[in-house]
């Protein structure tokens, strides 16, 4: 099939997932931002969302999202280092156009990776996942109370700087993911390539900073600022 038996489409099926990842994104920030201006909804949208069938559908093709896009980037790394072969161990170069982002895709992936492994400990393991089994014990508090959640490992210093470093790290990966992506799929004439930059630049900027935002916040009110 040509989606897998060529580099052209491997590309293509990352770019698209990737793409589908982002959108779940922005909806995702879009959610935890209604914590910071109103507690009450916040955790109405939990109730909403919870182990209801459309969350777990939405769930489910979520996670096949991401192993999809993972598998072809490492797919796509080991092909790459096989076709260099001996040249990647030479010392070269790199022209000042190449982006650190796009030459570090893998190891920032790795800490996207590792940051979400964070996440659904914290967050979706206490919350989403009790519900399906039904247990209410497996966090301190219920699980449809995620306002609770925020607070208590947003409280937290060593969280709150683990969160902020994973959210750089998602950041340069978005930033060089977005028109690489649109790219891949065949956007890539000069003069939008370098418009979709600037949109992808722009567009990744809203999204990290608005989860930055919950996490800044809700620290501050920990600390008692702001209140």
């Amino acid at each position: 099939m040509w989606l897998s038996n060529s580099s052209v489409g491997r590309k293509v099926v990352m770019s698209v997932s990737g793409l589908f990842l982002i959108l779940f994104l922005t909806f995702h920030m879009a959610i935890n931002l209604v914590a910071v201006f109103s507690t009450e909804a916040y955790n109405l949208v939990c109730m909403f969302l919870g182990a209801r069938w459309y969350a777990l559908a939405g769930s489910a093709v979520l996670a096949l999202g991401f192993l999809v896009h993972i598998v072809y980037a490492f797919w796509l790394t080991l092909q790459n280092r096989r076709a260099r072969g001996s040249e990647r161990y030479a010392v070269t170069v790199k022209p000042k156009t190449v982006e650190w982002a796009s030459q570090n895709m893998l190891v920032l992936g790795i800490i996207v990776l590792l940051g979400l492994g964070l996440h659904f400990s914290q967050f979706w393991y206490r919350m989403q996942f009790a519900e399906i089994i039904g247990s209410h014990d497996l966090g301190i508090f219920g699980p449809t109370n995620g306002v609770a959640y925020i607070e208590y490992y947003f409280s937290m210093t060593w969280n709150v700087v683990l969160y902020l470093i994973w959210l750089v790290a998602l950041w340069l990966h978005l930033n060089h993911g977005f028109w690489s992506a649109l790219q891949s799929i065949g956007w890539n004439n000069k003069l939008w390539i370098d418009r979709w930059r600037i949109i992808g630049n722009i567009y990744s900027t809203v999204v990290i900073l608005g989860f930055a935002l919950v996490i800044v916040v809700f620290y501050l009110r920990s600390l008692g600022i702001g209140a």
